[in-house]
């Protein structure tokens, strides 16, 4: 018999990293301070009454080429080996796994961000990762990016949480994704999902998974909690606290407790149905 399925999903971009992936090095390559690159992306998106995400991507491939910069898939996923992380992040997933594995119940680690897919891709941790679902490019036949592929913001991030859900991945699939399953019959039920995000942008996410019964957290970096103090006081997360994801840290105690508790909530479902099958029979 399989066993229960815990998702851990969460955002990337100073959740899991330190700061937005773009700036590591491909805002620097073209000779911009971050701050001017994100403050263009705002006016940009303002003046054509643009998505944000979508404002980003477009400023990406503009900016590259006026640096005469030949912007490919294969680049992109270099740009991945200089993402900086927070403590613990690069072996929290197997210890996670390990944990999951005594409890009784399979780990799995997915990925919703707005960041991009092909830096996701060449980062140290992409293969810890069931699904990563982020912003990606359109490549030509030469593997130059020429069109958003997939865009995804803050509100589109849900329906994600409804693919790992269902258990079915693929975007292209949106029959399935939207076919009629009992809750108790889905491959994840939302009280076996915990969320972790960094802001504001993460509250739709959050806050659907709180109120289906699974766990928010929203992490900071040290010093920095107005944020997140201002999502625990508005109830849309469960629990704030440091984006530490070192062994013995406050986070690594929260995810375990929370996976222990999801872990028992199953054995208590499977006994129910067991006593519901006896007394049918």
């Amino acid at each position: 018999m399989a066993k229960p399925v815990v998702a851990l999903m969460y955002d990337f971009d100073k959740t899991l990293c330190t700061r937005d992936m773009q700036e590591f090095t491909f805002i620097p390559s073209l000779g911009m301070k971050v701050e001017e690159f994100w403050a263009e992306a705002s006016v940009l998106a303002k003046e054509q009454n643009m998505d944000n995400m979508l404002a980003y991507m477009y400023l990406m491939l503009r900016k590259a080429r006026e640096k005469n910069i030949r912007v490919t898939r294969d680049a992109f996923v270099k740009l991945g080996a200089g993402i900086e992380y927070y403590p613990g992040v690069e072996d929290w997933f197997s210890r996670m796994n390990a944990f999951g594995q005594e409890q009784g119940v399979a780990v799995e680690h997915y990925v919703i961000s707005s960041g991009l897919q092909e830096i996701i891709e060449g980062s140290k941790i992409f293969r810890e990762f069931k699904k990563t679902y982020a912003c990606e490019f359109l490549y030509d036949v030469n593997g130059v990016a020429e069109w958003p592929k997939n865009v995804v913001n803050y509100t589109t991030k849900t329906q994600f949480l409804f693919r790992i859900n269902k258990g079915v991945l693929d975007l292209f699939e949106n029959k399935a994704v939207n076919e009629y399953i009992p809750e108790d019959e889905r491959r994840v039920p939302f009280r076996n999902m915990i969320y972790i995000g960094d802001g504001m942008t993460d509250v739709p996410c959050m806050k659907l998974v709180k109120v289906n019964g699974g766990q928010s957290i929203a992490v900071f970096r040290k010093r920095e909690k107005d944020t997140a103090k201002q999502l625990l006081r508005e109830q849309r997360v469960d629990f704030i606290t440091e984006a530490d994801y070192s062994a013995g840290s406050e986070l690594d105690g929260i995810v375990q407790t929370v996976i222990t508790k999801m872990a028992v909530a199953d054995k208590l479902v499977a006994l129910h149905r067991k006593h519901e099958r006896s007394i049918q029979g």
